[in-house]
């Protein structure tokens, strides 16, 4: 699992949104809209994901 990698991408913006969800977004690695990070799939990143899935992209690789 460890070597396993996840893409995201943020779709929207964080602006207006909920601070914990912009601090989940920060700690994704993304600032800007299209911006895109690639990850180690562990479970606190999985977390954050599901926490702000509403704005954020999945690639799974």
């Amino acid at each position: 699992m460890a070597d396993k990698t996840i893409k995201v991408t943020l779709m929207k913006s964080v602006h207006g949104r909920i601070k914990s969800h912009q601090a989940c977004v920060a700690g994704l690695g993304l600032k800007k809209i299209r911006q895109s990070s690639v990850l180690e799939d562990t479970p606190s990143v999985r977390g954050m994901i599901n926490k702000v899935s509403y704005m954020v992209k999945v690639e799974e690789s």
